[in-house]
């Protein structure tokens, strides 16, 4: 068994730490009744101050009267294609993704559509590095005249069609790519995401693993655009606490054995073991549990924290915890998504997927325009500095009543940079419970 040490110390030394990110409440979950600030110690020696009750705490929908109609109409109706995984290592983020997408569609035509005619969507599959599906439904869809796709999930897929998708002059919007490597991409303004940039999560899990006692960390991670970055940024951030990092492992998309990884980080004896994977969590979460690494020792990322109900045996990720981009799913949403499917489990990027519909919808109307290009330039603008609203019919009213909007969704603020990033975001921090399933912990937020 590894032991772990006490955590007290580094919890003061962390109090008074400056991480370069405007973070609030910095805290891990795990503890007593909701709103507590006692500090409690998790099996395994790891103690995270208790989860805060105000989180995920944001504005509702508002409320609207009848949209007026538009005054311009266009020959050409918007239509719009979705490159989400249905399958590889990030299938499980498909069907929320997809679901968001469908219901804000479903929302904007309710409305009226845009420009006077309702918005079309095509949905094609991304699949993920280890095959060309990618480019092939990128191809798909620009034949069929998409003036903007949303996807894909994983910032390597969108690595090999971010230049077809730009130079046809098409938007590319994804609801979930988080390396840094897209904020300074040659992509003519045509890129845009509603996931923050991994500068932030990495800096909030990095963090939040010293907050939590560690002061040792190994890493497993997959060798491409996202795990690189986030483990680059999760290391700066862990460092910069005082923590060591003891132990780094890659490897690479496809591969199905992972015991040499597993077997040198245990050697390593950290305090902690942060996995940043996708799916192939499921073969190495056993391999290190089988070898006395306890769950609490366990942080995942939004690549991996996923519903491990049917993989693993009861408690096997019991306190094990994981951080998604976007602020925590509200009941009225899930309400709305599983009205869309009915099968749906998880949440995750879905508000961010949601939100890439209305953006994309509403810089269409501010731009009176069904052209990616045009529709590029108002994207910034919507975001920002205007009148506050949170769906298409109340912001569109707006628009069309002369106002300027600044539009804030169910992935939490958006304020783009000129970049297309989004400048400021919640990180989600969630716990494992007994049916390795995840629940809500606490939110952090920051700006970039």
């Amino acid at each position: 068994m590894i032991s772990l040490p006490q955590a007290a110390p580094r919890v003061a030394k962390l109090t008074a730490l400056s991480i370069g990110v405007a973070l609030l409440a910095t805290a891990c979950g795990g503890g007593p009744t909701p709103g507590s600030t006692e500090t409690t110690a998790a099996a395994g020696g790891i103690a995270c101050p208790a989860p805060s009750a105000t989180a995920g705490a944001t504005s509702t929908a508002q409320e609207t009267g009848s949209v007026p109609p538009s005054t311009t109409t266009t020959p050409t109706p918007l239509k719009i294609g979705s490159l989400l995984p249905t399958t590889g290592s990030l299938a499980f983020l498909g069907p929320p993704e997809i679901a968001g997408v469908n219901l804000g569609i479903k929302e904007v035509n309710d409305a009226g559509g845009v420009l006077g005619k309702p918005v079309q969507v095509i949905h094609r599959d991304s699949g993920d590095t280890k095959t060309d599906i990618a480019t092939q439904s990128t191809t798909a869809l620009l034949g069929q005249g998409v003036s903007a796709i949303i996807g894909a999930a994983s910032s390597g897929v969108s690595k090999t069609v971010i230049n077809q998708i730009t130079g046809a002059g098409v938007v590319q919007f994804s609801p979930a790519n988080t390396s840094p490597d897209f904020t300074t991409w040659e992509d003519k303004n045509l890129y845009w995401r509603t996931a923050p940039s991994d500068v932030l999560q990495g800096k909030v899990l990095g963090n939040y693993m010293a907050t939590c006692g560690a002061q040792t960390v190994g890493m497993i991670v997959l060798n491409d655009a996202y795990g690189t970055g986030l483990q680059k940024n999760v290391k700066e951030a862990f460092e910069a606490a005082g923590g060591q990092v003891v132990a780094e492992e890659l490897f690479n998309e496809g591969d199905s054995q992972f015991s040499s990884q597993v077997d040198k980080v245990i050697a390593a004896k950290p305090d902690a073991i942060a996995l940043i994977t996708f799916d192939q969590a499921k073969s190495i979460v056993p391999l290190l549990t089988g070898k006395g690494i306890k769950p609490t020792q366990l942080f995942m990322v939004d690549g991996n924290t996923s519903d491990y109900s049917k993989d693993f045996k009861a408690g096997t990720l019991k306190g094990a915890q994981g951080t998604i981009p976007g602020t925590f799913a509200k009941e009225d949403f899930k309400k709305k998504l599983l009205a869309i499917d009915p099968a749906l489990k998880d949440y995750s990027y879905a508000g961010e997927s949601y939100d890439a519909v209305n953006l994309i919808a509403l810089a269409s109307e501010a731009a009176k325009s069904t052209k990616g290009t045009e529709i590029a330039k108002q994207l910034k603008a919507v975001s920002e500095v205007g009148e506050k609203c949170n769906n298409f019919p109340s912001c569109v009213t707006l628009l069309r009543n002369g106002k300027d909007i600044d539009y804030d969704g169910q992935s939490g603020p958006v304020t783009f940079s000129d970049k297309g990033d989004p400048t400021e975001a919640y990180i989600g921090i969630y716990e494992y419970q007994d049916d390795n399933k995840y629940a809500p912990s606490k939110e952090e937020f920051g700006k970039l």
